[in-house]
């Protein structure tokens, strides 16, 4: 899995046992570790769920699920759609000196470069020491307390 790019876990259609789910549309990263947690996956019935990566084997023409049941909804509220970073939004943030394209994925799912295109054109640099962008969306209050009363 080594040296494993976004852009080619997102090309990849989900399946279990042969039998395609949807596809990936976004990988989703923890939200204060360099880590992929994982992928948004727009599902056959047009509706989008998490596929955590800890739960799937990348091929080399598919990202299989263990299982149907490991497809979570990905409701706006729910805990990754508020907390996790998308990839999405993170695309084209200023770091290192360039601008943020892709991500290299090591063991454990664990980012262990970026891709930066810049000036002097598209290159892959070491994590070590960047701190990458929050790109998180979360709502005035968490969705789980109650609304206050005035």
């Amino acid at each position: 899995m080594r040296g494993l790019t976004a852009h080619d876990i997102l090309r990849l259609p989900v399946r279990v046992r042969g039998i395609q789910l949807g596809r990936p549309v976004d990988l989703l990263l923890h939200p204060t570790k360099p880590q992929a947690l994982g992928v948004d996956v727009l599902c056959g019935d047009d509706r989008h769920r998490f596929l955590p990566l800890s739960a799937a084997k990348v091929g080399p023409d598919e990202l299989e699920a263990s299982s149907p049941l490991v497809l979570l909804d990905l409701r706006d509220d729910s805990f990754y759609r508020v907390e996790a970073r998308p990839l999405s939004r993170l695309r084209g943030q200023p770091v290192d000196g360039g601008a943020l394209q892709d991500i290299v994925l090591g063991a454990d799912w664990a980012i262990e470069e970026l891709v930066v295109e810049g000036d002097d054109g598209r290159r892959q640099v070491p994590l070590d020491g960047i701190v990458l962008p929050d790109g998180r969306r979360r709502p005035r209050r968490a969705p789980w307390l109650p609304r206050r009363r005035r």
